[in-house]
């Protein structure tokens, strides 16, 4: 299944990248990702599967750049009790540069539905729906996190850096 999602930022592509890969060096990302997880999966607690799994593993690395665009590319994985309950998501996410004072911040990815045409159906009925809810969830607190970081940059609250872009 595909999913994905976009956001435009009033900020400049420039400053942007630099926050981009600020927040990927921080660790930002990955709590950034965790987040948007956990709110998604929140939402499969009040249909009755509570608990199931735990986002624990983002993995990221870099796509091709130019003057006017940068990307990653991600893989979410969930771990835990019923992890494998849960597809793994493979996306690109792309910051384009749209004129001297606005970029666009897109992810697109793909994932398989687990449990056959049992998880096809859930997917259909369910599923499909918090995966673009988590999709969108984590681009707006991204887009945020670039457009207003705290303090005028990006700080770990995870503790060292790790490379940048590699999360």
């Amino acid at each position: 299944m595909f999913v994905g999602d976009e956001v435009r930022l009033d900020t400049g592509f420039a400053v942007a990248r630099v926050r981009l890969v600020q927040l990927a060096g921080s660790g930002l990302l990955r709590t950034t990702s965790e987040e948007a997880y956990d709110l998604g999966t929140a939402g499969l607690a009040r249909v009755g599967l509570p608990g199931l799994s735990k986002l624990v593993q983002v993995q990221s690395r870099d796509l091709a750049s130019t003057e006017r665009s940068v990307g990653l590319a991600l893989r979410w994985e969930a771990t835990g009790p019923g992890g494998g309950l849960f597809p793994v998501l493979d996306a690109d996410l792309i910051l384009v540069g749209q004129g001297e004072r606005s970029c666009v911040l897109a992810m697109s990815g793909v994932y398989r539905p687990p449990l056959g045409a049992l998880g096809q159906a859930l997917d259909r009925a369910i599923l499909h729906r918090v995966a673009a809810a988590t999709i969108r969830d984590f681009l707006a607190q991204l887009a945020a996190r670039i457009a207003d970081p705290p303090g005028g940059y990006v700080r770990s609250q995870e503790g060292p850096s790790s490379p940048a872009l590699n999360a």
